[in-house]
C-alpha cells in the first residue's frame, strides 16, 4: 500500500518536489496513523473519492488499479484511507490502521 502512494507521490512530485511521511499512535483510539504527503499539483478538484474506484486514473499510461488495490487492502485490514489536497498544494494520503498485535497461527497455544 505505502510503496504504491510512495510511487505516486514520487512520479506527481518530480525533480525538485518532496514527500513527507509521518505516522503517530492515535489518542486512544487504538489506531495507527500514517501520512504521505506531497509537493506535486495535487489531486483534481472533485476527484478525491473517484481516484480509490477500480480502473480509474488521471495517468496517461495508468491502470487505475493501484489505489483501488491499496484501499481494498488497508479496509481488509480494519483500516480506512482517505486522501484530499494540501492547503499549500500537493496531495495528503492518510491511512488509519488498527495499532493492536494479533496472535499468527505459529504462536498460538
Amino acid at each position: 500500500v505505502f510503496v504504491n502512494i510512495l510511487l505516486n507521490a514520487a512520479q506527481a512530485a518530480p525533480d525538485a518536489g518532496e514527500i513527507r511521511i509521518s505516522s503517530r499512535l492515535g489518542a486512544g483510539d487504538g489506531r495507527v496513523e500514517v501520512k504521505v504527503e506531497d509537493t506535486g499539483p495535487g489531486i483534481p478538484e472533485g476527484q478525491e473519492e473517484r481516484i480509490f474506484d477500480p480502473f480509474f486514473t488521471t495517468k496517461t499510461d495508468g491502470t487505475g488499479l493501484g489505489l483501488s488495490m491499496s484501499r481494498r487492502t488497508v479496509e481488509a485490514h480494519s483500516g480506512s484511507i482517505s486522501a484530499t489536497n494540501r492547503p499549500g498544494g500537493g496531495a495528503l494520503f492518510t491511512a488509519w490502521l488498527p495499532a493492536s498485535e494479533t496472535e499468527s497461527p505459529e504462536t498460538e497455544g
